[in-house]
């Protein structure tokens, strides 16, 4: 336990102490996910959390996450909780739930370990080979009294789900000096988009639900607040021109981690996608080193860029007024690159639109984890969360979509996240 508290000592001070997964070269940026790579890790040892997460974007305007996260802290028995937001714009309703789970287990009877069960939920993992949804998720989930959720996820098979990287170790940016034996990892694997349909059951009524979606399985080998101090999250759904997503996720490094040891730190690494015309079209990724300004342009970009930030008087951030996500590179399975933005302005932190909620994270994570990373780090870390219409402009060969050498706007919506640690 203790020797994940503090990090280690090198023999160089100043050699690099982070390896970020953005680094692999332009070649290697589609990882196709194998079997193995969204099995549960469920470890008991050293700080790990683990989660994964389902967003959909449905039909009736509202937006759905359901999550599972595993929290392995020390010398303590894991906390393993059961999330779920569903959020309506239109009446600003937010139902959350948050429960302990009880007798988790993975994989359940007959099942692999990308299944998991326990007193509180079912998630069950199947695959159909050469179906036109080759693997699926049903979940089940009985998160209090008066609400239940059943909803299956099924993958298109144009959609594979990804990595940055290929192999095994596809999707890792490891935390220390030595790779082969790293002071702690960060790992993200996607499904860049999905079909999620069901019911939620609330205060005894049924309602339906169908809507596009992505799913993301990730693990943080390491205390939560030596990983990073920022994170970003976007994710945009549209029905128009046969299906289209785009997706980033981001970290920034605490100052501890960079290519020069401690005190280099506050690295920027960047993963990201675009499904177009029902189609995976790009996987991106890239780092922003804190001593070399982001070029305008370039082969591959993945970027999340806040701008014009205000002080919020909520939680003591800067936070932003406006975000432009960017995406660009060679487009997978054909030729020529692709680009794509989207500028989302987002008003005053004190009157925000769109804004879901600003979560304060120490007032939901479980008590023993919040005593460890309160105590030991003295972070306040809040997220702000939002869900509106956005317009994604993309251009791209023909071969990609029709279209696409013109440039296309797609009309969609677009739940976004802005995390700030420390």
């Amino acid at each position: 336990m203790f020797s994940s508290l503090w990090s280690g000592a090198t023999a160089d001070p100043h050699a690099p102490n982070f390896h970020p997964v953005s680094s692999r070269p332009d070649s290697d940026l589609f990882g196709e996910l194998e079997p193995k790579d969204t099995e549960w890790l469920a470890t008991s040892s050293g700080f790990v959390t683990e989660t994964q997460t389902w967003y959909n974007t449905l039909d009736d305007g509202r937006v759905l996450m359901v999550q599972v996260i595993h929290s392995s802290v020390g010398v303590w028995y894991p906390t393993i909780q059961l999330t779920s937001k569903l959020y309506n714009p239109a009446s600003k309703e937010k139902i959350w739930r948050s429960v302990n789970v009880s007798n988790f287990v993975s994989p359940p009877p007959g099942l692999d370990k990308r299944s998991s069960k326990s007193d509180q939920f079912t998630i069950t993992h199947k695959t159909y080979a050469g179906s036109d949804y080759p693997e699926s998720y049903t979940i089940n989930a009985n998160l209090s009294d008066d609400l239940q959720i059943s909803l299956e996820i099924k993958r298109p098979a144009s959609m594979p789900g990804f990595k940055v990287g290929k192999g095994p170790k596809g999707g890792y940016s490891y935390f220390g000096a030595d790779t082969e034996k790293p002071e702690g990892y960060v790992i993200h694997r996607f499904w860049p988009r999905n079909v999620g349909s069901g019911h939620i059951i609330h205060k005894g009524q049924a309602t339906p639900i169908h809507g596009p979606g992505m799913f993301v399985h990730a693990i943080q080998g390491m205390r939560p607040n030596l990983v990073a101090s920022r994170w970003n999250f976007a994710n945009f759904q549209s029905e128009e021109h046969d299906g289209v997503s785009a997706i980033l996720m981001d970290f920034t490094t605490t100052d501890a981690y960079g290519r020069k040891g401690a005190g280099s730190g506050f690295v920027t690494v960047s993963v990201g996608s675009l499904v177009v015309g029902g189609k995976l079209a790009l996987v991106t990724t890239e780092t922003k080193w804190p001593d070399e300004p982001l070029p305008e342009a370039g082969n591959v970009m993945s970027r999340a860029v806040h701008l014009k930030p205000a002080h919020d008087p909520d939680t003591g951030y800067d936070a932003p007024t406006e975000i432009v996500y960017r995406w660009a590179g060679p487009s997978i399975g054909s030729e020529g690159p692709v680009d794509a933005t989207l500028q989302v302005p987002l008003g005053d932190p004190s009157s925000y639109n769109g804004l879901i909620e600003k979560v304060d994270v120490l007032a939901e994570i479980p008590y023993v984890l919040k005593t460890v990373v309160n105590y030991v780090a003295g972070t306040k870390p809040y997220i702000y969360q939002w869900f509106k219409d956005a317009r994604l402009v993309v251009k791209g060969p023909e071969s990609v979509h029709p279209g696409l050498s013109e440039g296309l706007t797609i009309e969609g919506k677009l739940y976004s996240e802005a995390t700030f640690i420390s």
